[in-house]
C-alpha cells in the first residue's frame, strides 16, 4: 500500500492478536509506529505475537471477551498503561458450522458474545478517550455481513450485527471527528479456516456457494486496510465498510 501510515505517539487496542489478522494487523500497527495493547484469550499466542514486533511501548493481556466485564477492564488497562488511547480494533472472531436446528444455545451465544457483543461494550468503553484524540475504531465483519452462508447462522448474524452496529455509532458521532469503520474479508488462510469443521451430513455444495471463484484473501491486504483505517491517513472514511473478498458478493 502506498499511502504512508504513520502512528507514532499513537495507541491501539487490538483484539484477537495471538493469530491470524489479529496479529498480521498488530504488526502492521507497530511498524508504523504505535503502541499496542494487545488482547486475546490464547497467552501463548499473544505472547508469540509480542515477540514478533519492531521495538516499542507493547503490552499484552489474556481476556476472554466473552465476558461483559471484561471487555470495559481491558480499555481501562490499556489506558491506564498509555495514559491514552487513539485506535480500537476490533478483529477477534469465532465461528461454529452447525445445522441450525443443531446449533446449541451455549455456541450461539458465545459467539454472538464475541463476535458483536464485544465490540460494541469495547467501543462503548473506549469511545470517551478517543473523542479527546479524533481517534478510530475499525470493526472486522465479513463477507457473511452480506450474504448468507449455510451452517453459519450465527455468524452471519452476528457479523450482519456488527456491520449496522458500525454504521449506526457512526451516524451517532457524524458531528465528531471520531472515525468508526469496518472492513469486510472474505475467507482468509487464518485459524478459523485451518480449524474448518463442516457439520456431519452437510451438503458440501451448498458450502462451496461462500468460497469463491479467486481463492482465499491475503491476510496481509486486509491488515494493511485495518492499519489504515485505524491511522489518522483514513481520515476521510467514517461509517464506511470495505469489502476486501475477492469478488464473493459481487454476484
Amino acid at each position: 500500500m502506498s499511502i504512508a501510515i504513520d502512528m507514532h505517539g499513537k495507541v491501539a487496542l487490538v483484539t484477537g492478536a495471538a493469530s491470524g489478522l489479529g496479529r498480521a494487523t498488530a504488526v502492521k500497527l507497530a511498524q508504523a509506529g504505535a503502541g499496542l495493547w494487545l488482547v486475546d484469550v490464547n497467552a501463548e499466542g499473544v505472547a508469540e505475537t509480542l515477540s514478533l514486533l519492531p521495538e516499542g511501548e507493547h503490552q499484552t493481556a489474556v481476556v476472554d471477551l466473552a465476558d461483559a466485564d471484561a471487555c470495559h477492564a481491558a480499555v481501562d488497562a490499556a489506558v491506564t498503561h498509555f495514559g491514552q488511547l487513539d485506535a480500537l480494533c476490533n478483529v477477534a472472531g469465532l465461528i461454529y458450522l452447525a445445522n441450525s436446528p443443531d446449533m446449541s444455545r451455549l455456541l450461539w451465544d458465545k459467539t454472538l458474545a464475541v463476535n458483536l457483543t464485544a465490540p460494541f461494550l469495547l467501543s462503548q468503553a473506549a469511545i470517551p478517550h478517543l473523542l479527546k484524540v479524533n481517534g478510530a475504531i475499525v470493526n472486522v465483519v465479513s463477507s457473511a455481513a452480506f450474504i448468507g452462508e449455510a451452517y453459519a447462522a450465527a455468524y452471519c448474524a452476528s457479523k450482519a450485527g456488527l456491520l449496522n452496529l458500525t454504521k449506526a455509532i457512526a451516524m451517532e458521532y457524524q458531528k465528531h471527528p471520531i472515525r468508526i469503520n469496518a472492513v469486510a474479508p472474505g475467507g482468509m488462510i487464518t485459524n478459523i479456516a485451518t480449524n474448518f469443521r463442516p457439520p456431519e451430513g452437510c451438503d458440501f455444495e451448498l458450502l462451496k456457494r461462500f468460497s469463491g471463484m479467486r481463492g482465499t484473501v491475503e491476510v496481509e491486504d486486509v491488515a494493511d486496510m485495518v492499519a489504515l483505517l485505524a491511522s489518522p491517513a483514513g481520515r476521510g472514511y467514517h461509517g464506511n465498510c470495505i469489502s476486501i473478498d475477492a469478488g464473493i458478493t459481487a454476484g
